[in-house]
């Protein structure tokens, strides 16, 4: 099982935009990362979640181009908000066998990423950043471990 933790793009500050929408660089990178993961090989994912604030959805709908889920794989998914508890989404996720992408903030993302590979959400193990996607693996005895990581700033383009 695979579970994909995507940041959302560089998104406009609220002074600009209360919505705050993906500013153009930010379209730009997500937009880098997919053309790149899609040429490689794709990614195998059923579902997409994504927070519901407009710069994590459309994040989403760049790398789900990028991937085998259609377009129905796409949901908002409550519990995803910056400040949300990561527990519930780990249960989630360990109760099911599918493969999923998140596409979310910080510190939620950051969070589960610990909780999943160390069992402490409060242990900083991720260096995220604006657009990246980190790829997690869970193997058959359940434990959770760092396959592949791409951010933005290593791509040419």
């Amino acid at each position: 099982m695979h579970i994909h933790l995507a940041q959302h793009g560089e998104a406009k500050p609220e002074e600009i935009d209360p919505e705050r929408r993906l500013t153009e660089n930010g379209t730009r990178a997500v937009q880098k990362v997919a053309d790149f993961l899609r040429k490689s090989s794709g990614l195998e994912v059923d579902t997409i979640w994504h927070s519901g604030k407009p710069r994590a959805q459309q994040t989403a709908e760049l790398l789900r181009l990028a991937t085998s889920a259609g377009e129905g794989a796409l949901m908002q998914h409550d519990g995803l908000a910056p400040k949300d508890a990561v527990e519930p989404i780990k249960r989630e996720l360990e109760q099911g066998d599918s493969n999923v992408m998140i596409v979310g903030h910080l510190p939620f993302l950051g969070r589960l990423a610990a909780l999943l590979l160390t069992g402490n959400a409060d242990n900083e193990v991720v260096a995220f950043q604006f657009g990246c996607v980190v790829c997690l693996n869970r193997d058959d005895a359940g434990r959770w471990k760092l396959e592949w990581m791409i951010v933005p700033k290593l791509l040419r383009g």
